[in-house]
């Protein structure tokens, strides 16, 4: 397996800073971030900052789990782990923007469209992520995105948080091919 530098923590600052601008010309009044559990909550805490130092005034911030709405629950094992939603608002009316690490196939975030949808009806939902791969199963586009790559199915693009990894970091892993006997 070969492992590729996507984004250096630099880059992924500089691309949290832009989409923060975005996010701010679009206007934050009665919007709030999602952090999709486990990745998507450390960058939507660290694109809450961002939002911050740019409009001078924080925006809210929850966590949202999503192992209960997931269509493979099956396939995840016997006994999901349950992680704890913090939603400190009541989202009906609100602007939601729901943050994760690598959009794929679409399947998480309907699976947290699902869960938000159970808490209230919100105003409207936009999406910001870290990576967008392609490869999409249902037709769901990021509002926001750090970067978009090509890949191959097999790839494995891995968002590296301090929070978990000890440094922030995009890479790429690649299979090496195999070879013939």
């Amino acid at each position: 397996m070969t492992e590729r530098l996507l984004m250096t923590e630099k880059e992924m600052d500089d691309a949290m800073y832009r989409i923060a601008a975005q996010i701010v010309e679009h206007g934050t009044d009665g919007v709030v971030l999602i952090g999709i559990r486990t990745r998507g909550v450390p960058l939507a805490n660290w694109l809450a900052k961002k939002v911050e130092q740019i409009q001078k005034k924080p925006i809210p911030v929850g966590q949202l789990d999503i192992n209960l709405y997931r269509d493979d629950l099956s396939e995840v094992g016997d006994q999901p782990i349950v992680q704890r939603t913090e939603l400190p608002f009541k989202l009906t009316g609100l602007g939601i923007i729901l943050v994760d690490d690598v959009l794929y196939t679409g399947r998480t975030i309907r699976a947290a469209m699902d869960a938000i949808i159970d808490f209230g009806r919100p105003k409207f939902i936009r999406l910001m992520t870290m990576i967008d791969r392609g490869w999409r199963e249902f037709p769901i586009q990021p509002d926001y995105v750090g970067k978009r790559i090509d890949t191959e199915a097999d790839d494995n693009v891995k968002v590296q948080l301090a929070e978990m990894d000890g440094e922030n970091k995009v890479v790429i892993r690649k299979q090496l091919p195999k070879q013939k006997q």
